[in-house]
């Protein structure tokens, strides 16, 4: 057997970390944690310390850790059938079967469901479906995507060049010329302190217009966005934006992509954002929550309007030339089923709803008045509190001083994980959907412990 020290060294001699600081953490400089269990809405690491996960993984373990009706799953699949390809009209059991699963979820006015691997990959798929769809209405001009600064849709080429965080585009050249950014529905950073929140939907929306005059209407396929901001910081939109949104788009024939990878199946309360804020998505990206990271599987679920252009397309120039290896694989498919059925059968959209309500009120109440607390947000089982220098002013703290960082380091020290959000400091919270008030009120206490801690 490894000893503890073995591990620890291989892992810094042989592993490369996502978003990670490489240079830190290769000569021992940075953290290291190996995570070796979890349960419910906690985690163990090799050296036993158990911690209340308040991120759930990275938004995704929306079931709770350590379900054992999800790994029978997997390991009946993995017996039975661990792959067969999906290409030219072969399927699985448990691809065909969640496929209807998803579409009795999904909202309204939707087709199909093409199953990939992660959130990125079906961004780069439903992106890929864009162009087609445009190329087979004769549109070849029609191209052009349009995302939020601050929006997440993946760290891939493409996907990389619609998230509007800075870190995913510095030395990568990227954004790539295809995609352009419009404001992010940020009420807590407007512009105007002055602006009510209809004066502020009313700038999105001219901000919005004012590109696509720019570019020309006839030049841009697809709006891209998050219902709520997530890593960008968790921001719910102001009352009012979807609905306006949505007018423009449709009134320039400029399809809606919802990324739900954060949102869909429970997070807000509902089983989709685009049912909670009324928005009526072309295509809708979905990973994360469909298996709860039990094993890796992303959605892209093409609505009505599009997938009959995709089939006069094929008509017309045969098969469509787009496939992953691992599409609907059979081991992700039978997680994505035994999921879905837990978040059924034990209420975990209604418990998101009220639970994840119950965690925003006491975190407003217990935080919201620290000095240095410019804003508690959230909605659902998702929760952020902004750091800032000067509430009075909404001045910030200086990116250098990491003060994000050294709270949630605050945290970890008391067994709670919270996530420092980028750009900016922001506490992030994002629990498994199974959370109890008990394990609420825990986040809470320790946050406010943290912040008196580093802040006073």
């Amino acid at each position: 057997m490894l000893t503890n020290d073995e591990l620890a060294r291989w892992d810094r001699e042989s592993f490369f970390h996502p978003s990670t600081h490489l240079g830190q953490f290769a000569r021992g400089e940075a953290p290291q944690r190996i995570i070796t269990g979890g349960e419910g809405c906690h985690i163990t690491d090799r050296d036993g310390n158990r911690l209340l996960d308040g991120f759930a993984g990275l938004y995704c373990v929306n079931v709770g850790y350590g379900r054992p009706e999800i790994a029978q799953a997997i390991a009946d699949q993995a017996h039975q059938l661990a792959y067969y390809h999906a290409y030219a009209g072969h399927g699985s059991e448990a691809a065909i079967t969640l496929a209807q699963m998803v579409m009795d979820r999904a909202p309204q006015g939707m087709a199909r469901v093409y199953f990939g691997l992660s959130g990125s990959d079906a961004n780069e798929t439903n992106i890929k479906l864009v162009w087609y769809y445009n190329n087979i209405l004769g549109r070849p001009k029609k191209k052009k995507i349009i995302s939020r600064w601050r929006g997440y849709h993946g760290s891939g080429l493409m996907t990389g060049s619609l998230t509007g965080l800075q870190l995913f585009h510095a030395k990568f050249d990227l954004p790539l010329e295809q995609v352009i950014h419009t404001e992010a529905p940020y009420y807590f950073r407007r512009p105007d302190a002055a602006m009510s929140e209809s004066d502020f939907v009313a700038h999105c929306v001219a901000q919005l217009e004012a590109l696509i005059a720019e570019h020309g209407a006839d030049t841009i396929a697809a709006f891209i966005g998050e219902p709520v901001l997530g890593t960008g910081g968790i921001v719910p939109p102001p009352a009012g934006y979807w609905p306006a949104i949505q007018e423009v788009l449709d009134r320039h024939d400029i399809l809606l992509i919802a990324d739900e990878v954060v949102t869909g199946f429970g997070r807000l309360g509902t089983m989709f954002g685009s049912d909670h804020y009324g928005m009526r998505p072309d295509l809708i990206t979905c990973a994360k929550g469909l298996t709860s990271a039990y094993a890796p599987l992303s959605a892209s679920i093409v609505g009505t309007r599009v997938w009959d252009v995709l089939t006069r397309g094929t008509d017309e120039n045969g098969v469509m030339g787009h496939g992953w290896t691992y599409s609907a694989h059979p081991i992700g498919a039978a997680a994505g089923v035994a999921n879905l059925k837990l978040i059924d059968s034990l209420g975990l959209v209604e418990n998101a709803g009220t639970v994840g309500a119950y965690l925003n009120d006491r975190m407003r109440s217990a935080v919201g008045d620290h000095a240095h607390v410019g804003e508690v947000r959230g909605e659902g089982m998702l929760c952020a509190v902004e750091l800032v220098a000067d509430r009075d002013t909404r001045r910030f703290f200086d990116a250098s001083e990491g003060k994000g960082a050294k709270v949630v380091a605050a945290m970890l020290k008391r067994g709670v994980i919270a996530r420092a959000m980028p750009q900016g400091d922001i506490l992030g919270f994002a629990p498994p959907l199974c959370l109890t008030r008990e394990e609420a009120d825990r986040i809470v206490d320790v946050t406010a412990e943290a912040l008196a801690e580093v802040l006073g």
